[in-house]
């Protein structure tokens, strides 16, 4: 065996990670049955960190850049190990490449209907979905809060929890801002900032950050959107009558166009159905108008009293009945000064035309004899 071959297998000269992968946070540096030698080069590209265990304490972390691992760049790793003889000697080491690139276009949602009050439909329920980016802010925090010695770390082991997180602020957000639901899509941009800046201080512990977090749609249940969009439909319509008759023609026509299905029963029952409509549409008013209520009756004709001026002085009052009685026994006649209230002064009861009619049953006077 050639001796480069040997030394190969015995020492590690480049440690570096490209990721592949579009879900990977954190990736172990594999390194079973090699040491890292003095003097090995380390490549941090940009968008990583690495991070050195070293016996279970967390060494060093790197920035993006390229390394001699010696010990005048490594002087935690230094201090730790205690070298006697001047970090000459191969070490061994886990190392750990963090991503610290952003995670775009993670999913979130609410797995169970949120319950609020809403001031336009009171009590109901709303689900919401959305997408979150994440980046890892800090290194070691992320390691040793979340990480662990997990070799490779995906970001389907930390979403779930993050969901949760922003499942529960858009909770009490949404049921303490009060506003009507159907204001909510106007108000996603101020949600999601708002709901971004209360979880922030949280997943600061676990050494992440939330730069972005968007809430693409807010829903209800289907029986309610059901039920808003037949309002829509009918606020679109307008005037149900012109509705109506559009679709009693729609039925007729239908049916003309399928003149033997059904042995001629289609035709029938479609020309039956939109004539039936078509009355209906006719005798009903304007689409959301009540039922027209019969007309009430006039109301009953004022009972007029009178008075009579006779010899000076003034009799009454005296009701019609009274006076259909006096002039039948003739003490009301056709020249009697009569007056009720409205009446401009005082007229003969013959002029007054209420009064008229209780002369017809008796003759008028004889006319004077011839000379």
């Amino acid at each position: 065996m050639p001796i480069f071959d040997f030394l190969s297998g015995q020492f590690i000269d480049v440690i570096e990670w490209t990721d592949d992968t579009r879900d990977t946070l954190v990736y172990r540096f594999e390194r079973e049955g090699h040491e890292i030698k003095y003097g090995a080069k380390l490549t941090v590209r940009e968008g990583q960190v690495a991070v050195f265990i070293h016996e279970g304490q967390l060494a060093d972390v790197f920035t993006p850049g390229l390394y001699m691992l010696e010990t005048n760049n490594m002087p935690i790793m230094t201090s730790l190990q205690h070298w006697d003889h001047g970090f000459k000697s191969p070490f061994k080491s886990e190392i750990y490449f963090v991503s610290t690139q952003r995670f775009t276009d993670l999913k979130w949602g609410t797995k169970n209907p949120v319950m609020l009050r809403d001031p336009e439909f009171g009590p109901i329920r709303l689900r919401a979905f959305g997408t979150y980016t994440i980046r890892v802010s800090d290194a070691a925090r992320f390691m040793t809060e979340i990480v662990g010695t997990d070799g490779e770390f995906t970001t389907d082991e930390i979403s779930f929890q993050i969901r949760n997180i922003i499942v529960q602020q858009f909770s009490q957000t949404v049921a303490n801002s009060a506003i009507p639901v159907l204001d909510m899509a106007a108000n996603t941009a101020e949600f999601a900032k708002l709901i971004a800046a209360r979880i922030s201080d949280t997943i600061t512990q676990y050494g992440l950050s939330l730069p972005e977090l968007y809430i693409e749609n807010i829903s209800l249940p289907e029986a309610v959107e059901a039920a808003l969009d037949k309002r829509s439909s009918m606020g679109i319509l307008g005037d149900m009558k012109t509705y109506t008759q559009f679709a009693a023609a729609e039925a007729m026509q239908a049916a003309a166009q399928n003149p033997q299905g059904d042995g001629g029963m289609g035709a029938g029952l479609g020309m039956g159905l939109g004539m039936g409509a078509a009355q209906a549409a006719f005798q009903a008013g304007p689409w959301g108008a009540a039922p027209v209520a019969p007309a009430a009756p006039p109301p009953p004709p004022v009972e007029h009293v009178w008075h009579i001026a006779e010899n000076g002085a003034t009799k009454g009052p005296f009701s019609k009945a009274s006076l259909g009685r006096m002039a039948a026994d003739g003490t009301l006649t056709r020249d009697t000064l009569v007056w009720t209230a409205g009446q401009d002064g005082w007229m003969r009861a013959e002029d007054v035309r209420e009064l008229a009619q209780l002369f017809t049953i008796l003759p008028p006077p004889p006319p004077p004899p011839a000379p």
